[in-house]
């Protein structure tokens, strides 16, 4: 595990990696609003938001899960005074962000070698785990104003960098009944996107790339258009691939990430999902710079193509961060 060397809550983050910090909150929260409508299973209830973790514990519930949302972890004690005041806050603010972050909070008396790992050196101190990487966040009381920059700063890294646009976060119950849910509202781009649907079977993939291009002109959120979009390019890439010639260049090539990324396509179009992420995850290790990128952000957007949900994307961040980090 990385040990922080700098506490500083400006530390957190590199600001100059988000270009468009305020659109990626918007796609996490558009993208979870898709989720629910479309009535997806895999919802978390609003208590799981705020955990209690220890050191048995600490792989599954911190580690596995910062690669599918960013995991704050609050250390305390009970005799920590100033721990009884942050804590309600980042409690309350876990619920209120829905999703974007869970809250796993450590007693430091009761587990000490977690404490020793991550170099705490006093508390209350707050990190945080995106995608197995540990980053420190903030020590000490902090003013709510300044954790919520914290907080926002990190949902937009951990969506820019690693596409992670947090978990689904079911209703709550009253009298231990389920809400009825609403029913869902016909979209403003359902005939568009029907067109779309219709022009990709039918192979017309050019008709496709652009019916989902001119939804995504009006509604850049569009969860199904942007699906859409990166399923159609997939295609429309590969059509005109010689695949015997493409696979003897990436042999002949393995430190080439374009000839990788050639042939990772062929593989999911295959249905080959395993090996073309493998292919990308094993690119992105050996090699550095902008071939190293374009991998990485190759890779980013055939999850997008197969789903986020997917357990095979889940174990394909998973074998990323290990490669980055």
């Amino acid at each position: 595990m990385q040990q922080p060397r700098n506490m500083s809550m400006s530390g957190v983050v590199d600001l100059a990696a988000v270009k468009a910090a305020g659109e990626a909150k918007v796609k996490a929260e558009q993208a979870r609003a898709e989720a629910a409508r479309r009535g997806d299973s895999g919802a978390v209830s609003p208590s799981s938001l705020v955990i209690d973790v220890d050191e048995a514990g600490f792989e599954s519930d911190v580690l596995q899960r910062s690669t599918e949302v960013p995991v704050v972890i609050d250390f305390w004690a009970e005799w920590c005074e100033p721990c009884k005041q942050l804590s309600p806050v980042l409690e309350r603010l876990a619920r209120e962000y829905n999703g974007r972050f869970v809250l796993a909070k450590i007693d430091v008396e009761a587990n000490q070698l977690l404490m020793q790992q991550f170099g705490v050196q006093g508390i209350p101190a707050v990190f945080a785990v995106v995608a197995g990487q540990a980053l420190p966040l903030f020590q000490g009381l902090a003013p709510e104003p300044q954790i919520r920059q914290t907080l926002d700063q990190l949902v937009q890294v951990a969506e820019q960098r690693f596409g992670l646009t947090g978990v689904t976060v079911a209703p709550d119950t009253e009298d231990g009944e389920a809400q009825a849910a609403p029913a869902a509202p016909v979209g403003p781009y359902d005939a568009a996107l029907e067109a779309a649907v219709d022009a990709l079977d039918a192979g017309d993939l050019g008709g496709a790339v652009r019916a989902y291009q001119n939804v995504l002109a009006d509604d850049p959120g569009n969860v199904e258009a942007k699906l859409g979009l990166a399923q159609a390019e997939l295609l429309r890439r590969v059509q005109e691939m010689d695949a015997s010639a493409v696979r003897k260049e990436a042999a002949d090539k393995p430190n080439d990430a374009q000839a990788q990324i050639a042939v990772a396509d062929l593989d999911l179009v295959g249905g080959h999902v395993d090996d073309a992420f493998g292919r990308l995850v094993d690119t992105v290790g050996r090699t550095a710079g902008e071939d190293r990128d374009a991998a990485r952000l190759h890779l980013l957007e055939l999850f997008e193509v197969i789903g986020p949900d997917d357990p095979r994307v889940t174990a394909a961040r998973t074998a990323l961060a290990r490669v980055l980090f």
